[in-house]
This record gives structure tokens, sequence and C-alpha cells, in this order.
């Protein structure tokens, strides 16, 4: 048996696959976040809240509509979207150009209200999402065995990950994604719906996180609370990477997935805290992040 560090090789290797699994999420999750604020300058505590929603939207529309997986996979981030981009509206359009301590405190009571609402309706105990017939199953691996549902997690993340660097980075919306928010009477002076803009800019980036929601729906418990503890890290990923990276929002994510896979095998007791170690140790050497611009 190959040994590395005195640990089986097939360990090794296959706490890194679970951990690139757990990176898929991260990076998810901190790519919809980079979007608001680096496009929008919006702290958006509410993320974790829309990452439950994605789920419960799933779950809620099989259990009373017969809505099956693959077509909630298409419309809870529509619907979710469809509700950030509301919010963005009539909430956070009223305060823009203040301070960025307002959008933070008004989207983390956004967050207090809908978790406390749902915990209210459907209790705190999770609820079980039935996995898709087509991803049931696994993969003899050699060194471990994978579900096929997993592996599908992460092609499905990397694929609407690059698809969304792609948009904002290499096409003339994305060009005016980010000219509408560097100079927007500019923009509006060229014909340039603005407001527009940001609103469904906001939308997309809750429409991921609800697209997240939908993945997880069938490996983790389904409940109010899921995306509390979540977010914490992902916020954590997002300032590893640069806030407001879109790379460094994937990169970052996928990484601190790989990184708490292998302190699971040599430092369990650390697993849980490596992420904001890592952190601290970036920010001490690089303040705006690993991807991101100094100020």
């Amino acid at each position: 048996m190959t040994l590395v560090f005195g640990i089986p090789l097939g360990v090794l290797l296959g706490q890194l696959l679970l951990g690139l699994i757990n990176g898929a999420f991260y990076a998810l999750l901190s790519l919809g976040l980079a979007i608001i604020f680096g496009l929008l300058r919006i702290i958006n505590f509410a993320h974790g809240a829309l990452y439950m929603l994605g789920a419960f939207a799933a779950l809620l529309g099989l259990n009373y509509l017969g809505v099956n997986y693959w077509v909630a996979l298409v419309l809870s981030p529509l619907l979710v979207g469809a509700i950030g981009m509301a919010v963005e509206r009539h909430l956070l359009r009223r305060i823009a150009g203040e301070d960025h301590l307002y959008g933070l405190l008004l989207t983390f009571g956004l967050a207090l209200i809908v978790e406390g609402s749902f915990v209210k309706l459907f209790g705190v105990s999770g609820a079980s999402y039935p996995m898709p017939d087509l991803l049931k199953g696994g993969v003899n691996l050699g060194f471990m065995f994978l579900p096929v549902y997993r592996a599908w997690v992460v092609v499905a993340a990397l694929v609407v990950c690059l698809l969304t660097w792609y948009m904002i980075e290499r096409t003339r919306l994305g060009s005016y994604l980010r000219a509408g928010t560097e100079n927007p009477k500019l923009m509006q002076a060229f014909g340039i719906n603005v407001p527009l803009l940001i609103t469904l800019t906001y939308g997309y980036g809750v429409a991921l996180a609800a697209f997240a929601g939908v993945l997880a729906a069938p490996i983790y418990p389904v409940s109010p609370t899921m995306g509390a503890n979540l977010l914490i890290v992902v916020f954590a990923v997002v300032v590893i990477g640069g806030m407001g990276s879109i790379m460094g929002a994937i990169v970052t994510g996928l990484a601190m997935g790989l990184i708490e896979g292998l302190t699971k095998v040599f430092y369990p007791q650390a697993a849980s805290t490596v992420v904001f170690l890592v952190m601290v140790i970036v920010l001490l050497f690089r303040p705006a992040g690993l991807f991101g611009k100094e100020a």
C-alpha cells in the first residue's frame, strides 16, 4: 500500500475528491457574491438565505406540484432570481450611493426575516430531497466509490462558473455591466438602461445561489438554516480571492475545498477553521486578496 506522509494514498485521493465537491459549492456561492459586490458594491448578507430558498423551491415544487429535479434546476434559479430583482428594485435601490454598511445591514435583516419565517413554517429539522434516477449509483475509482451525483455537482458547477466568467469578461453584455457600474451617467448618455442592468445583475447573482441550493438538495438536508453557517465560509473565500474578482471566486472556492479536504486527513480538528486561517495569512500579505486589485 502506497503511503504519503504516513497516510494511505487512496484515503488522501478520496478526501481530495470530496474536498473538490465542497469546493464546487464554495465556487458557485462565492461567484454570486463576487458578482454582486464587484459590479454593484453590495455586500449581500442574504446570499445564504437565497441559497436555502433555491433548495426549498425545488423541494416544495416536487412535493406540491410534481416538478422534477431537472425542471427545478431551471425554475428555482429563475424564481429566486425574480425575487432578488424585486429586492434590488424596491429596497436596495433606495439606498444606492449610501455607505456599504447600509446594504450589509439591509440584506442581513432580510436574511433573518426569511430564515425566521421558514423556521416558523417548516421547523428546524431538515427534509430529504430524492436523488434523480439518472444520477443514482456510483463509479469504482479503485481508491474510492464515487457517487455519480457528486461528480455531476462538480461538472455542473464548473460549467456554470466558467460560462459566467466568459459572459462577464469576454462579451459585450459584460462590458456594458462593468462600464455601467463604473460610469453610469456616460452609459445612460449612450442609451443604455443602467438601472435595468443593475437589477438583472443582482438577479443573476442570487440565481447562482439558488442553483447551488438545488444542487445541494439531494446531498444535504433541506432546512431553513442550511445557508447560515455556509455563508460565513463563503464570505471568507470571497475575501481570500479578492472582493469582486470573478476568477478569484472560482479558483479560490475550488482551492479552499481541496485544502479543507487535505486538512481532514492530516489534522481533522482544524478542518472547520482552516479557511479562516488562510484568510488571515492572505490578508496579512495581500489585503486586496489573491486576485483583487489594490484600491
